[in-house]
């Protein structure tokens, strides 16, 4: 599905710039732990830009069906709540915001399996 290409290059153009804008601009004005934190939230949020783009090319060779579908969305799912909740966690400071990064978590795994169960069966 050619959106989940789009959708992977543009989260994938994010994680650099907001790797570079951690790198850059919150050195020295946040906590070393939350830099930290902002940096986990950019590697996951890349690492999951680039499954994206593979789902997106799978499903250009395939036939897509529920399974790769859902997967997309979940990492995309995965992405706004894990990396997005990191984010605003370092920004603020609000430390309940935690609560929500395992939830990306999830998203994460859940999508991977969905991945794996589609090519065992279809590829």
């Amino acid at each position: 599905m050619k959106l989940f290409i789009i959708i992977g290059a543009m989260n994938a153009f994010l994680a650099v710039g907001l790797g570079a804008f951690g790198a850059h601009g919150l050195e020295g004005k946040v906590e070393p732990k939350y830099l930290e934190t902002w940096e986990t939230g950019v590697k996951y949020q890349m690492y999951h830009a680039l499954g994206l783009i593979a789902i997106g090319i799978i499903s250009g060779n395939v036939s897509p069906g529920p399974l790769l579908s859902w997967s997309g969305w979940l990492m995309l799912i995965g992405i706004i709540l894990f990396s997005g909740s990191l984010y605003v966690l370092t920004l603020s400071g609000i430390k309940v915001l935690g609560a929500i990064t395992p939830f990306g978590g999830v998203a994460f795994l859940v999508s991977w399996v969905l991945l794996i169960v589609f090519a065992a069966k279809h590829l």
